[in-house]
């Protein structure tokens, strides 16, 4: 499982993106799922940050959820219109 940090803003997506898509390459699920539990400050970079990692799961074959999605941001990503992108774990 791959975890974010508890702040992830622009300041922090470049070197959190690089961190989860190297630890996602490495790990052989076939489901990845991330997550996001720890999120207490975000801003819209952290929807940047998810999609692109589902974006390299799908390119490999590989399913993708996000776990504990904080409300605030399954809020944004509803007025962005890509929350179905962002499945949640049941």
């Amino acid at each position: 499982m791959l975890v974010l940090p508890a702040e992830l803003t622009h300041r922090q997506a470049g070197a959190t993106l690089r961190m989860l898509v190297q630890a996602l390459k490495a790990q052989g699920e076939s489901l990845v799922v991330v997550d996001a539990g720890a999120l207490a400050n975000f801003d819209s970079s952290a929807l940047a940050v998810l999609l692109e990692c589902r974006r390299v799961a799908v390119f490999e074959g590989r399913g993708f959820m996000v776990k504990a999605l904080p409300p605030a941001l399954a809020s944004l990503a509803g007025l962005y219109g890509v929350q179905e992108l962002l499945p949640s774990t049941p």
